[in-house]
């Protein structure tokens, strides 16, 4: 076992952890939409206006505070006309990016903000820059959410919508530099300026506005954008990282048998993200040292070779306990930038990459990394407090990295706090300083073999448990963390 000292400091607190944070990112890819979220009305799979029951009641019951559509690269060849109106006025279109199948646009706009509804989340629209035009984007802010009488809103009222929506996230394109069009930064800047320049405010209805970012470590992206950005058209501009095991994107390798180097390769490219983050912060300070621009990280999460058998184009996977500690990691990293990165979004909700859910006609199960995103749910709205934890760190051939991680926050007078060991042999014995005595806790556990994971035969096999192994006394306590495990503090007075 190893002794480490943790220190918490309620009385240095910082940002308000936005519950965005904790945002989920849907896409039309493979199972994702289809089968996954939404079904036909007249299924045998129990649904409410085709949002399938299951899948929105173990959303709803994990926390997920903003879903993103439609994309992705799918985003910007999407025209969102042809998914309003009667099912026979609808266009179909070849979804070139994934799996070139065909999409009948069943599912569009109406049903998106339905699933919000239900949901009980903020809905955040891609729109398309790619392929589309000014106009088309204009179009759609307002048939969304004006209430004036013009041609589009009586468009929304022809179609079955009476008031508008509310609509704050709005997002200007995507992965511009690739799948979005190929872009130089400096051109995508110029197209950015205009296209938000034409998506409005209308009535009481403000959007918050996400352009897009850097693809990882592209720093010269951020640097060439940001140069060129006006600051009064944007409120954020999007990363995406993923996590690649040993980095190679032509051999991701597998999301269950996997190697132990495998392992800690995918946890130092995890942590990666830190600094990369870091990275881009420092250069959006130059050009915005009052820090009105959030970095939102709008896709994240883990990227293996797709489940033999499957379509390569629909990108499904399992998830095991590797995914499960990735997610914490990431997590924690987010929270302690709360006053820089106002949303994330996990790639993608259900049955595409590390999904919180998977689907297979009527079964539905939870992932691990459903039980860390519910575990980790006091967060969301609570002030970030600071913490700091003696040195956990371990040699991998490609740099060292951290096995423990953490973040804490309060809330209602009560202190919350997420670890996370990604050892897969060291135990982990935290001497636990508070600044403020505490009465009584509660805590949860997900630990269980790396590999293992929830299937549909076996859908239980990985479920947070009642944590047991903390002893509180007055300012202080005493936590063990086992190997690969994430645990969820709560201390009340």
């Amino acid at each position: 076992m190893i002794k480490k000292k943790l220190s918490i400091r309620t009385k240095k607190q910082g940002a308000i952890i936005n519950k965005e944070i904790y945002g989920h990112f849907s896409e039309h890819l493979g199972r994702c939409i289809y089968n996954g979220l939404f079904v036909s009305k007249d299924s045998p799979i129990p649904n409410h206006e085709g949002m399938r029951d299951d899948v929105v009641s173990a959303l709803k019951e994990m926390g997920i505070p903003v879903l993103r559509w439609p994309g992705g690269c799918f985003a910007d060849e999407y025209h969102w006309k042809n998914g309003i109106g009667t099912k026979d006025e609808r266009a179909t279109m070849i979804n070139t990016n994934w799996g070139g199948v065909t999409e009948d646009n069943s599912f569009g706009t109406h049903e998106f903000m339905e699933l919000c509804r239900q949901l009980e989340c903020e809905p955040y629209i891609c729109g398309n820059v790619g392929s589309g035009t000014v106009r088309e984007l204009s179009e759609w802010v307002e048939y969304m959410t004006s209430s004036n009488v013009s041609p589009m809103t009586d468009l929304r009222k022809k179609n079955g919508r009476e008031e508008p929506w509310k609509l704050k996230y709005l997002g200007i394109g995507n992965e511009n530099w690739g799948c979005g069009g190929n872009m130089t930064p400096e051109y995508y800047a110029s197209e950015y300026r205009r296209y938000s320049s034409f998506a409005k405010n209308y009535g009481d209805n403000r959007l918050y506005r996400i352009a897009c970012g850097p693809n990882g470590d592209d720093y010269n992206w951020t640097e060439k954008f940001m140069q060129m950005l006006n600051p009064f058209l944007t409120n954020a501009i999007a990363l995406h990282y993923y996590t690649i095991c040993h980095g190679d994107w032509n051999n991701k390798g597998s999301a269950t048998g996997f190697t132990n180097e495998d392992y800690c390769s995918t946890i130092f490219h995890t942590l990666r993200i830190e600094g990369i983050i870091d990275k881009h912060l420092a250069i959006m300070d130059k050009y915005d040292p009052e820090h009105r621009i959030g970095l939102v990280v709008d896709e994240w999460g883990c990227w293996y070779n797709v489940e033999p058998g499957s379509n390569p184009g629909f990108l499904y996977q399992q998830n095991t306990m590797r995914d499960a500690i990735v997610a914490a990691l990431n997590l924690n990293i987010f929270n302690n930038r709360a006053d820089r990165i106002p949303m994330a979004n996990i790639a993608q909700v259900v049955n595409v990459l590390q999904s919180v859910v998977l689907t297979e006609g009527a079964k539905m199960i939870k992932t691990p990394t459903y039980y860390v995103f519910s575990m980790f749910k006091p967060h969301q709205g609570s002030t970030l407090v600071e913490s700091e934890l003696e040195d956990t760190f371990v040699k991998h051939e490609g740099g060292d990295f951290a096995e423990v991680s953490v973040s804490a926050s309060v809330k209602d007078n009560a202190l919350n706090i997420t670890l996370a060991n990604a050892s897969l042999t060291n135990t982990y014995s935290l001497d636990t300083d508070l600044d403020e005595a505490y009465a009584c806790w509660t805590g949860r556990i997900l630990t269980d073999n790396v590999r293992a994971y929830n299937s549909f035969d076996n859908p239980n096999e990985v479920t947070d448990t009642v944590f047991k192994d903390c002893v509180l006394d007055d300012k202080h306590c005493t936590v063990k963390l086992p190997p690969c495990s994430v645990v969820t503090l709560t201390f009340t007075k």
